[in-house]
């Protein structure tokens, strides 16, 4: 017989999937559903208000007084669904065969449906070592919340002997995703009629080299930059997203905007390519300002987030490969929050249910109920090893 999810799991899947979590919009609701739950079951629970937004995280306790035990982690937010052609209401949990169909049922909350699902079954017990909860927003939009709660995760003083980010990796434990900088380079040209053209400078021709710059790099990254072969692709990665400028076809475009990301490798640095990107731009902008000073190209970080780097023989994968069933460890091309927690000296491990490259983000999201009750199974032996 195939195994099934928890019946509680499924419930609590079924009305958080109804919280449209998006991330324009406020999380409340949701943290309220998720508190009055944890309270019920005996958690210590904190709340972390984001200081501008009608948005909260949440971390929760229950069990032994002292260091060690483990911590699970998710996000409540969820990524938009306009745009999107779905033949189901995204935010109702649909039940056909072996899927559950609804936004974030991979990306993820069928994770933490399962975590609160387990909260329950913990206020049965006494637990020897500590079951820990963290539930963050703003992770769909760079991984925001996360960064706002860390400072009042650290007051806690809370030093858990694992974490598990419980991201879609098809039960597998995840040990390495790359990290994240996002970047926003503003062209500046000179406005003038477009009959006048070359006696201006138009910032989308100044926006068009600095994406040929960016590709440069690129290449250099494929063809002679650190590789890891255990990534889909195995370099880091520039990729441009938007380019907006100009205001008519008449008029010569004195700015242009362009939002870009590197996507890092742990042997990759940031601050490498920062210094790299700032000489090429210089070198760029030379034969320019030979002609027109008003040239220019300013560089900006506007968001960024570690990476993931675990040892395989690490113990801690060690321990969640028994957990999940799973002995080979993989890495992911997605981001996640993971790198924050190890960052804070934490044993952190990527392992959730669902198929990011399968489902995430897309019209029709689902959830294999498989992959759920193998979510509930480690849960299980999480709870059984605090016991």
């Amino acid at each position: 017989m195939t195994a099934e999810p928890h019946a509680r799991t499924l419930d609590i899947l079924a009305r958080l999937i109804a919280f449209p979590t998006i991330s324009a919009d406020s999380n409340l609701a949701l943290i309220d559903h998720a508190e009055t739950l944890l309270v019920e079951a005996g958690f210590e629970t904190h709340r972390m208000m984001d200081p501008e937004q009608p948005k909260c995280g949440l971390f929760a306790r229950i069990g032994g007084a002292g260091p060690g035990g483990v911590l699970l982690s998710a996000h409540s937010d969820v990524v938009p669904v306009a745009g999107q052609d779905w033949t189901r209401p995204p935010f109702t949990l649909t039940r056909e065969g072996g899927r559950l169909y609804g936004r974030g049922s991979t990306d993820m909350k069928g994770f933490l449906a399962a975590m609160l699902s387990l909260a329950t079954r913990a206020s049965a017990q006494r637990l020897r070592e500590p079951l820990m909860l963290a539930i963050s927003y703003d992770e769909e939009i760079g991984c925001q919340g996360i960064r706002k709660m860390l400072p009042g995760f650290r007051k806690l003083g809370w030093r858990p002997d694992l974490c598990i980010v419980g991201e879609p990796t098809s039960m597998r434990p995840a040990i390495g995703h790359k990290g994240k900088a996002a970047f926003r380079a503003l062209c500046h040209g000179s406005a003038g009629h477009s009959a006048l053209a070359p006696r201006h400078v138009n910032a989308l021709h100044l926006a068009g080299d600095f994406l040929t710059l960016l590709r440069r790099l690129q290449q250099g990254y494929a063809s002679g930059g650190a590789q890891d072969t255990a990534y889909d692709i195995p370099f880091s990665t520039i990729h441009a997203g938007r380019l907006q400028g100009g205001t008519a076809l008449n008029i010569v475009p004195d700015r242009a905007e362009i939002d870009f990301e590197l996507r890092h490798l742990a042997a990759d640095g940031l601050e490498d390519f920062q210094r790299h990107l700032e000489a090429e731009v210089e070198t760029l902008l030379a034969p320019w300002r030979a002609e027109h000073p008003a040239a220019g190209i300013e560089v900006a970080l506007t968001n960024t987030y570690p990476g993931l780097d675990v040892k395989a023989e690490d113990r801690a994968v060690q321990r969640v490969a028994a957990l999940c069933g799973e002995p080979d460890p993989v890495k992911v091309a997605f981001g996640t929050e993971a790198g924050f927690f190890a960052g804070l000296g934490i044993p952190t491990i990527v392992c959730g249910p669902g198929d990011m490259a399968g489902q995430g983000h897309k019209a029709d999201e689902y959830l294999e109920r498989t992959q759920l009750a193998a979510c509930d199974r480690m849960l299980d032996r999480i709870l059984d090893q605090l016991v």
